[in-house]
């Protein structure tokens, strides 16, 4: 019983400080515009699988577009399932492409990170962009057609370019986080 309640606590820590994470890169990168905000966050959003785990991972990217619409950042309510969505699928590609990583070395690792970050990046992507681009704002007849164009511009290449940033940027600094972690707890 201890076991498992141990199990939930260090869950719960884990997942709360990526999240809190999260909360502050949106909050101190949202005047830096969506390029730099979306990198960092997939980013924390890679890193937080590949750290915490899979359900870490998906728990923050679920709550990540509600905490950046409650930041003033986010984007219309009705995009936010998708774009949850969408958070959900880059984690999961990089969690079941390198989850077992770790145990790789040389090229087969930078193999496996290589294709986790355009596969990841790829499936992001076409989840928005078929989302929001291509049923959403369609459906959507109140949105001034100035308006549409902008929010498709923001949910096409734009988002494949942050996925591929942020995903760059966790291959580059998610072996040295993983080493200080398992060396503080030495």
């Amino acid at each position: 019983m201890k076991t498992n309640v141990s199990k939930t606590v260090l869950w719960i820590t884990r997942t709360a400080v990526f999240l809190a994470l999260l909360v502050a890169v949106q909050f101190l990168t949202r005047s830096l515009g969506q390029l730099v905000t979306g990198s960092a966050v997939n980013f924390v959003l890679v890193a937080c699988a590949l750290i915490a785990g899979l359900s870490s991972g998906a728990t923050v990217a679920v709550i990540s577009p509600f905490a950046a619409k409650l930041l003033g950042i986010g984007p219309l309510w009705e995009f936010i399932p998708v774009i949850a969505l969408a958070n959900v699928v880059i984690v999961l590609v990089f969690s079941l492409l390198l989850g077992r990583a770790r145990r790789k070395e040389g090229p087969v690792k930078y193999a496996l990170w290589v294709t986790a970050i355009a596969a990841g990046a790829a499936a992001k992507f076409l989840v928005l962009y078929l989302g929001i681009v291509k049923i959403l704002i369609p459906l959507m007849s109140s949105i001034p057609a100035p308006q549409a164009e902008k929010l498709s511009a923001m949910f096409s290449v734009t988002q494949l370019f942050t996925a591929l940033i942020g995903g760059v940027i966790a291959m580059l600094l998610v072996e040295p986080l993983r080493t200080a972690i398992r060396k503080s707890r030495e």
